[in-house]
């Protein structure tokens, strides 16, 4: 009876086992079910990212070429600007000495005793110079001329 009991107990223990591995087979089939469904997922999360990707690159690469035109317009323009700003600097020396001048033909037409004014030799105009220069020279005759009629009337 020993033997058949002690039979019994293991081909009993290997029924129970037997169970229990079918159990833990049924778990991982969910397991490996559930894991096949990620992966088809996945797959198209991974699909998804490569095109993010690819978008991604083309606009980087229409962005730099957007920054070089940018930089080469930058710098074209901050050349035409100190440009400018020199052709500003240089009108508005012109202009310090033409006010000067009018101040002087303004102080010596007041003042009825005092000596003639010297003759003041005008700022050669270069040709290329733009209009509103031309203005300011025929500003300077005209102010020389008022200067010579208030000589000639105070005299």
């Amino acid at each position: 009876m020993s033997d058949q009991f002690l039979s019994l107990l293991i081909e009993s223990l290997v029924a129970v086992l037997l169970v229990l591995t079918i159990g833990y087979c049924l778990i991982l089939n969910r397991r490996l079910k559930r894991l096949r469904a990620d992966e088809s997922s996945l797959r198209a999360t991974i699909a998804e990212l490569v095109a993010a990707t690819t978008v991604a690159e083309r606009a980087i690469e229409g962005l730099r070429t957007t920054v070089t035109d940018c930089d080469a317009t930058l710098g074209e323009r901050l050349r035409n600007a100190e440009r400018i700003s020199a052709d500003l600097s240089r009108d508005v020396r012109r202009g310090d000495e033409i006010i000067s001048r009018i101040h002087r033909i303004a102080i010596a037409a007041k003042s009825p005793n005092a000596a003639p004014l010297e003759p003041v030799a005008p700022t050669p105009i270069v040709a290329a110079e733009r209009p509103a220069t031309n203005r300011v020279s025929a500003a300077v005759a005209a102010a020389q001329a008022i200067a010579s009629r208030t000589r000639g009337q105070a005299a």
